[in-house]
């Protein structure tokens, strides 16, 4: 019999239109699967197996009718940041560690509208802050390829929970790298969409002027069936893109001959594990044989980005955080962990008067560099490929003591951020039996382009196919 845990979204999504599965069965499988792993990987804060059976069984009332949308039918599970009616939803601090949301996000009522079944919350970096899914307040996420090991973050538990196989697609967040980066560590594709492409409304804020609000799947297809449910213009956020919304779909499987493919040095020096430089190296000349040209190209504002952002991000995790009091919802302020204690108390000094012409002034003026790094670039390349991260991923534990190492494992994906352009991370090969993420990075509402270049790899290399032996 088949194992319906393991098909991808659209494998699933096909069975479901042919009536070989029930959209009920398909959340039963997972449901099951996530009580079996879940107790050891601690992916999932909240499981909301009565909704998502009343999910499935409306589906399946839809499918009857002959109704198709991307995702009707197919289990999800949701980043604890996103606000979800009648669900407990905590940002992973004990500080919400009671709170039921009143009201869904914009995201997550569309994708109730297409039928989705909503599993449950996802665990990850409390308030999103962090990049190995160990500042949790409920316990950190564990790596399903190795539990001893950090999974990336913030959204650790989205990313295990694709990694894992316990939903066929996870919502995210990504303000620094909070998507591409556990993507890159548990062997799933991680999509950061151009800021302002998918809604932010609904989403606890980390830090607004970089929040990204995206999602993991497990193949490249699958990503670009849940952007075309999740992207377009919202009235209710004015920072979302009044661009049409393409069909993701339309360039996939198109030849990639003659695209320009830009390989920044600044990416490729001193501090990169050489052993991830090796992989990142090899998928490089898969694209060479699949026609692609290779480009060098220089970043030169690179060196600065990861202090730009550490300067602006805190600045508005500070005025973002400034809501909990306690006093209307939510518990005391002494329930902030350390780390939101720390970038509280960074950002309200490079605010504060005297300091901030100092430093909040030129991180502005910083990140308008690097925007010029990057609109200069792509009038050379089509698209950029970097690495996820410097490093592989450390032991559960180890990071704690040494805030600022686990913040420079974000240099190569915090770019993205300050510059609000799309990267789309992909599997890239293993070491030692461990995943390695790669990102591919384009201008402002490039995803499909994106899809057809990570698409042409996924096809060539079939690296996803590989699991962890859970």
């Amino acid at each position: 019999m088949i194992d319906l845990t393991q098909l991808t979204l659209s494998t699933a999504r096909d069975m479901l239109y042919k009536k070989e599965v029930s959209a009920r069965e398909l959340t039963r499988a997972y449901l099951n699967r996530i009580q079996t792993h879940n107790p050891r990987l601690n992916a999932y804060l909240t499981v909301t197996e009565e909704a998502a059976y009343a999910a499935a069984d409306a589906a399946d009332k839809r499918i009857a009718t002959g109704e198709t949308t991307p995702l009707l039918g197919i289990p999800v599970g949701l980043k604890d940041m996103y606000m979800t009616a009648g669900v407990r939803t905590t940002a992973a601090s004990r500080v919400l560690a009671d709170y039921t949301a009143q009201y869904d996000a914009t995201v997550v009522t569309r994708l109730k509208d297409a039928g989705a079944v909503i599993l449950g919350k996802l665990n990850c970096d409390a308030w999103a802050h962090g990049s190995s899914g160990e500042n949790s307040d409920f316990g950190p996420t564990k790596n399903p390829w190795n539990t001893e090991l950090i999974p990336g973050g913030s959204s650790s538990g989205s990313a295990v929970a694709i990694g894992a196989d316990l939903a066929l697609a996870a919502g995210g967040t990504d303000t620094g790298g909070s998507i591409r980066l556990p993507a890159g560590y548990t062997n799933t594709v991680g999509l950061k969409p151009t800021y302002g492409r998918v809604s932010r409304y609904g989403i606890i804020a980390m830090a607004s002027s970089l929040d990204s609000i995206g999602h993991f799947t497990k193949t490249v297809t699958d990503n670009a069936l849940y952007l075309q449910v999740t992207a377009g213009k919202d009235p209710a956020d004015a920072t979302t893109s009044p661009a049409d919304v393409p069909d993701y779909l339309a360039l996939i499987g198109q030849p990639i001959t003659g695209m320009k493919i830009g390989v920044p040095k600044e990416y490729f020096s001193g501090g990169l594990d050489p052993r991830i430089e090796t992989v990142v190296r090899d998928a490089l000349k898969t694209y060479e044989r699949l026609g692609a040209e290779l480009v060098e190209i220089s970043l030169p504002y690179t060196e600065y980005a990861i202090a730009c952002y550490y300067i602006l991000q805190p600045a508005e995790v500070s005025s973002n955080l400034a809501r909990y009091t306690g006093i209307r919802y939510g518990n005391d302020r002494a329930l902030f962990g350390d780390e939101a204690k720390r970038r509280i108390m960074i950002g309200t000094y490079v605010l504060s008067s005297g300091y901030y012409d100092a430093y909040y002034k030129k991180a502005t003026r910083l990140r308008t560099k690097v925007i010029e790094d990057f609109t200069k670039a792509f009038a050379q390349v089509d698209v950029i490929l970097t690495p996820t991260s410097p490093k592989m991923p450390w032991k559960i534990g180890e990071g704690m003591d040494d805030p600022l190492a686990v913040y420079l494992s974000d240099v190569f994906t915090v770019t993205a951020n300050i510059a609000g352009i799309p990267g789309l991370a992909l599997p890239a090969g293993f070491v030692d039996g461990l995943p390695v993420g790669m990102q591919l990075l384009g201008p402002q509402l490039s995803e499909q382009k994106l899809y057809q270049v990570g698409y042409a790899f996924e096809e060539a290399t079939q690296f996803w196919r590989q699991k962890p032996s859970i």
